[in-house]
């Protein structure tokens, strides 16, 4: 009697618990992922992730599909994003037809402390090419020239040097760069280049502590020119915020007070047109009006760019390079969180006071995150729908095979599929989501980072 009631008693808790993981799932299906359900929908994805059955998402996906996508594990980021800005198909679709063969050329605007010089080594030693760049122990510089010929197709730091000056911004590189090609590779006839910008753009509010430790550690960007309207700015418009040779040793404190510091809002000032306000001259407009001007010409410079990546998005940065310019690189990047600017500890009332301090790169970057991931969220929804071709065009040709071996025209049901048309599916499944190397893990180690975002 005893065992008979024990036994009753464990198929119940069963049963409750079935019924318990069947209501979790049916609330995913009813509830939308806003505020009021998210922890009914962190449950749902507790049990899934623990070996439960994995639910369908409304396009055909399954949770455990999703949870394996390594551009889901980078950031924890939901799989749906909800955007916030209203972009045209132009501006999301940004695959570019790239000859490398031809007159094409690359061109990186390097704005500081936001991982430039991993992705710059990235460009010149880590893509599959026919002629690879030529690089050299102890040489700063790779040669990296086109197939059969010698002339370059990377603009960068790594590439040509620091041609147009220290980490040229945008209204600096979009006057320097053709002439100093021209220059470098004179010859007859010599047709107009398609000149591609791309840029690396990353959290303020980090990017500003990690420029704050590197010049804390004795780092300045002396050399850098500063060219707008033909000239350089003169020290009244651009004074320094210290007197020595450098500013090593400054407290975090001092580096916020000085008014003329280049670290604030510096992504928005690289890459808007400095003309539209007078370049360095501070007192051609009101500071708020200057900034506005600057923010709306770096959001629209930042959009028509051919590509940007963010720091803190390292696998998602791969992917749309890749698939913008019909480029592949060698080795996966690899997203590690710790760095010296996230080690810093900062008070909550810093953190503000760091955010207001660069409120224009924290707006700009608000709008290049949204753009970035909804240019992602297209690039993965075409990949999807190609690859759902692909097995369509290969179900065909299978059924095609089979009814003549059988000298006659299957139904097109489900049980005239053969098991080699299902393990066909299968694979080209497998290999959209996780193709290749992608299922290497993010956090591998500090070596694989090859010291990421220029040791923060």
């Amino acid at each position: 009697m005893d065992e008979k009631s024990t036994s009753s008693h464990q198929r119940l808790l069963l049963f409750l618990l079935m019924v318990a993981v069947f209501g979790v799932f049916m609330v995913q299906y009813a509830c939308p992922s806003s505020s009021e359900c998210q922890m009914l929908h962190q449950l749902g994805a507790w049990f899934t992730l623990r070996g439960g059955p994995g639910i369908r998402t409304g396009d055909g996906e399954s949770q455990v599909g999703l949870q394996k996508d390594p551009y889901i594990t980078e950031d924890g980021a939901l799989a749906r994003f909800v955007p916030r800005f209203n972009f045209t198909s132009a501006d999301l679709n940004r695959e570019v037809d790239f000859n490398i063969k031809g007159d094409d050329v690359i061109v990186f605007l390097h704005i500081q402390k936001t991982g430039g010089t991993t992705f710059g080594r990235h460009l010149v030693r880590n893509i599959q090419l026919e002629r690879p760049c030529e690089c050299h122990a102890g040489q700063k510089k790779c040669t990296c020239l086109r197939p059969g010929k010698k002339e370059t197709w990377l603009f960068s730091r790594f590439s040509t040097g620091w041609s147009c000056g220290l980490h040229a911004d945008w209204t600096e590189l979009t006057h320097c760069v053709p002439s100093r090609m021209d220059s470098r590779e004179a010859q007859k006839n010599q047709p107009s280049r398609n000149y591609y910008y791309i840029t690396i753009l990353r959290d303020p509010v980090s990017r500003y502590l990690s420029e704050w430790r590197h010049v804390q550690r004795g780092a300045t960007w002396k050399a850098s020119l500063h060219v707008c309207d033909g000239r350089s700015p003169t020290l009244s418009e651009l004074p320094s915020c210290y007197p020595g040779d450098d500013w090593s040793g400054c407290s975090l404190q001092e580096f916020m007070d000085c008014p003329y510091n280049l670290a604030n809002n510096r992504q928005t000032r690289m890459l808007a047109d400095l003309s539209l306000v007078g370049c360095y001259n501070v007192s051609a407009m009101g500071e708020d009006e200057r900034w506005a001007v600057l923010l709306d010409s770096a959001k629209r410079n930042l959009k028509g760019m051919a590509f940007f990546g963010l720091t803190e998005y390292q696998r998602k940065t791969q992917y749309l390079f890749e698939r913008t310019f019909n480029l592949q690189f060698i080795a996966p990047f690899t997203q590690l969180n710790g760095t010296r600017a996230s080690s810093v500890e900062v008070p909550t009332e810093t953190q503000q006071r760091i955010r207001q301090l660069n409120r224009w790169d924290v707006e700009l970057y608000e709008y290049a995150r949204d753009l970035f991931l909804q240019r992602f969220q297209v690039a993965r929804q075409q990949e999807r729908r190609q690859a759902r071709e692909r097995r369509q065009q290969e179900r065909r040709r299978l059924r095609g095979r089979f009814s003549a071996k059988q000298g006659r025209r299957p139904k097109p049901t489900e049980t005239t599929r053969s098991t080699e048309e299902r393990r066909t599916e299968d694979s080209l499944e497998s290999e959209v989501l996780l193709s290749d190397w992608w299922d290497v893990d993010e956090n591998s180690t500090m070596e694989d980072y090859i010291g990421n975002v220029e040791q923060w």
